[in-house]
């Protein structure tokens, strides 16, 4: 199991195309759309996102995100008309970079209150700048390969399989430095094919960390 997310949007075809694009990342997370009014015009359905709401919730909880204002007040009535409330909450967090971050968050297993706080944090900007590296930490440098780079599906698989081990790990292209466990920090690289990242990692399992990465650069992330 796994916590469920549901995207509440005023265009069903926003909620459904961004639905879509969360799942190639995390593919045994339930990502359900609730977005449109039942006519098929643009506003949000009430009753449409109780429904997902209970549908999305397995056991372990749900996390809403929403577009615009009213959306956010339909959500929060949705969540509050529930049998028990405390089981989902309306993260406050942008739509789409907020449902990228709360689905990886949710397929690497955590709780609902980690997912929510992970679509929150994906509204804050990372900072890029170069740090020197500490005194402890390794440091490995890899070739991109695969065809697409580090981005969208190639940025989740390093960061759910990062997630694993007790370590800290950024990526660095050129002047530019990632948080390894954030999907949104490693797109915005920009890393693409033929570049050479140097990837970092400090703590009790920072070697097996790096082997990793390296696995999965050298597999071409499973592409």
């Amino acid at each position: 199991m796994s916590v469920g997310i549901v995207l509440v949007s005023h265009s069903a075809k926003l909620a459904e195309g961004l639905a879509e694009l969360a799942a190639q990342m995390a593919p045994d997370v339930t990502i359900l759309p609730a977005g449109g009014l039942s006519d098929g015009s643009i506003g949000t359905d009430y009753d449409e996102v109780v429904a997902a709401t209970q549908r999305a919730d397995s056991g372990d909880g749900v996390v809403l995100l929403y577009d615009l204002g009213s959306a956010q007040m339909t959500a929060e009535l949705a969540v509050e008309s529930l049998a028990g409330p405390s089981a989902a909450v309306v993260a406050d967090g942008p739509l789409v970079e907020g449902a990228i971050a709360a689905a990886v968050a949710a397929q690497a297993g955590q709780d609902r209150k980690a997912v929510a706080e992970a679509a929150a944090a994906a509204g804050v900007p990372d900072d890029l700048t170069l740090a020197d590296a500490p005194a402890d930490a390794a440091e490995i440098e890899l070739e991109l390969r695969n065809e697409v780079g580090l981005h969208a599906r190639p940025a989740a698989v390093l960061v759910r399989t990062l997630s694993e081990f007790d370590a800290e790990v950024t990526v660095r292209l050129g002047d530019q430095e990632a948080d390894g466990h954030s999907v949104l920090a490693l797109m915005s690289l920009g890393a693409r094919q033929g570049d050479r990242i140097r990837v970092r990692a400090r703590g009790p399992q920072a070697a097996a960390a790096l082997d990793k990465a390296k696995e999965l650069v050298d597999g071409n992330f499973g592409e």
